[in-house]
């Protein structure tokens, strides 16, 4: 590699992480936002800087992960409208909806568990409906970060309301935890090994996803952020 010649993705592998999330220091700590704290990690430990980028509607980085670049992308627009970002980065760089990973809370799976998927549903998801739509494909890699349904928590609260809560702090742990592993396997992913990276994922303990089941409590955060400008979970 020539002086100052910069890495770059494979072109089979990810070139393009997107943290879906609310902007807005209201929503920061939020469930709704653990895309956003995925991307943030990833930044944080390469040293990267995000920028506003009107054209994209979003803040983006280049960031070196191990021996490859990616771009890293965090809409600033309302969860409900992440697509316009994504496929505007995606058209203007030119990657293709399978070289795209977003990172997204997911209640189906318990806080501590993460998982790779490639296409699929939405399961009601407006992120991901959004980004869908705007990619016209479905064949987008999915981050699922679990954070738990309030049924299996205990918790009397709509959907809604609950993704606009504070995790309680052993699940933030917990969700804290599987980001670990996830950063962990994203140089796979760089690299185009997307099987090894999701066995790896899969196969990788998530004894602190039990710990936060066991605590959940049956009464419920404190209040959620008032929604602004439309802005639907």
């Amino acid at each position: 590699m020539a002086p100052g010649e910069r890495p770059a993705p494979s072109a089979e592998g990810i070139g393009l992480v997107v943290g879906l999330g609310n902007a807005g220091d209201e929503y920061e700590g939020t469930r709704h936002n653990a895309g956003f704290w995925f991307v943030d990690r990833l930044a944080r430990r390469a040293g990267a800087t995000f920028r506003h980028e009107r054209k994209f509607s979003a803040w983006v980085a280049r960031a070196r992960l191990g021996d490859a670049e990616a771009w890293l992308a965090k809409p600033t627009t309302f969860m409900n409208l992440s697509g316009q970002a994504v496929g505007a980065l995606a058209s203007f760089y030119r990657i293709g909806s399978a070289r795209i990973l977003v990172a997204h809370d997911e209640l189906d799976i318990e806080p501590g568990d993460a998982r790779l998927k490639l296409g699929g549903g939405t399961a009601g998801h407006n992120g991901l409906k959004s980004i869908r739509d705007h990619l016209s494909s479905a064949d987008f890699w999915r981050l699922r970060l679990g954070i738990g349904h309030p049924r299996t928590r205990g918790l009397v609260q709509d959907v809604a309301d609950y993704v606009l809560h504070a995790p309680r702090r052993e699940e933030e742990e917990a969700i804290r935890g599987a980001i670990d592993r996830a950063e962990a396997v994203l140089p796979l992913l760089l690299e185009g090994r997307f099987e090894r990276a999701r066995v790896q994922l899969g196969a990788q303990p998530a004894a602190a996803s039990a710990a936060a089941s066991a605590s959940a409590s049956a009464s419920p955060s404190a209040p959620a952020p008032k929604k602004a400008g439309g802005e639907r979970p």
